[in-house]
Order: C-alpha cells, then structure tokens, then sequence
C-alpha cells in the first residue's frame, strides 16, 4: 500500500494528554478521516438518489419492471 503523511497542529495540551494516556494519534486520525470520506459519500450517493427520483417519478411501475426484465433476460 502507498501512503503519504498528513499533519495536524493540536494544543501542547492535547498533546501531553495524548501522550499521558498512551494514545496514539495516527490510528484514531486515521479512523476519523476514513469515517468522515464515508460520510460525504453517503451524502453524494443521496443527492444522486434525489435527483434520480425524480426523473423517474414520471416512469410507471410497469415501465420499469417492464425495464427490470429486459435487461435480465440480455445478460
């Protein structure tokens, strides 16, 4: 795996905390940003979802079933 570092300014006092109750920064910022990517995209795959409702909103059930099927029976 490739990785590149990133740096973050905290409190000297955060950081003798950190230190104080052996925590070590790197796996809890880690978690925090791949948490927080997951979180924007989320948050793009609903606006996406959003705006696909309503295109089909004026698709009938039918249609789309009739959609469903064809393109099951090409695969």
């Amino acid at each position: 795996m490739n990785y590149v570092t990133v740096s973050a300014k905290i409190p000297r006092k955060l950081k003798k905390l950190l230190d104080q109750y052996g925590v070590k920064p790197g796996p809890v910022i880690r978690r925090a940003l791949e948490e927080e990517v997951k979180k924007k995209i989320l948050e793009e795959l609903e606006e996406k979802a959003r705006k696909l409702s309503v295109k089909m909103k004026n698709i009938s059930d039918e249609e789309i079933a009739r959609i469903i099927r064809e393109y099951r029976e090409n695969r």
